[in-house]
């Protein structure tokens, strides 16, 4: 799996905080960067997943769009707003994860 590339990843915008504090995840980096050093809690069945899910992906055992749903649900769980881009219809779709 490359670290660095956002083909198979369709890109989020987590709010982590005040008004300037957010998050761009495109790649699997971004992912495991967002969920190791910047979120908020380090407990809850949706963020546990969702690092599984992202340590899967770096060893190639699981898949992107299982780690992009799972941190979509983490960030439900955590009280954090997505704003989601759907890369195949070009829109934008925000996620309120609260």
């Amino acid at each position: 799996m490359q670290w660095n590339t956002s083909a198979d990843f369709a890109p989020l915008v987590l709010f982590l905080g005040g008004r300037h504090k957010r998050r761009i995840v495109r790649t699997l980096r971004d992912a495991a960067e967002v969920l190791m050093v910047d979120w908020p809690f380090e407990d809850g069945e949706e963020y546990v997943a969702a690092v599984k899910a992202c340590a899967d992906a770096v060893t190639g055992q699981g898949g992107m769009d299982e780690l992009r749903e799972l941190l979509l649900s983490a960030a439900r769980e955590a009280g954090i707003a997505v704003l989601s881009v759907i890369s195949d219809s070009r829109k934008t779709t925000p996620h309120m994860a609260a």
